[in-house]
């Protein structure tokens, strides 16, 4: 009987940590430039997030001041794939711009989001 409660106690146990491992997904930690801040043109955008990313299921678009799109550079991982960094080409003009990101995690989960940030005259 006591290795039946031990062996159930195991089990219950483990489904705790199987569970987190399961339902894990890339949030965004940081980003940089970060949300709502005024910064000088910057050169790249990178957002770091919780999990590994799946790069070509991964990506930004930026919108500047007059809603259009900003052509972006070649995307990129970094630190062990959990760091999306992308370059930014030409110099931004002042403004608000938004940043849409989705991200497909190593493990198969997506998660997409936004945030701005302007840039100083």
């Amino acid at each position: 009987m006591k290795n039946v409660k031990r062996l159930l106690s195991l089990v219950i146990l483990s489904s705790f940590f199987l569970a987190q491992v399961v339902w894990a997904h890339a949030h965004l930690k940081t980003a940089i430039p970060g949300d709502q801040s005024v910064v000088a043109s910057p050169a790249e955008l990178t957002l770091t997030f919780s999990e590994g990313l799946n790069l070509k299921f991964s990506g930004v678009k930026l919108s500047g001041p007059d809603q259009k799109e900003v052509k972006l550079g070649e995307a990129m991982l970094m630190d062990e794939g959990k760091s999306f960094m992308v370059g930014i080409p030409a110099r931004l003009a002042p403004g608000t711009y938004t940043v849409q990101w989705h991200a497909l995690s190593v493990d198969g989960h997506k998660t997409e989001g936004s945030y701005s940030f302007s840039v100083a005259p």
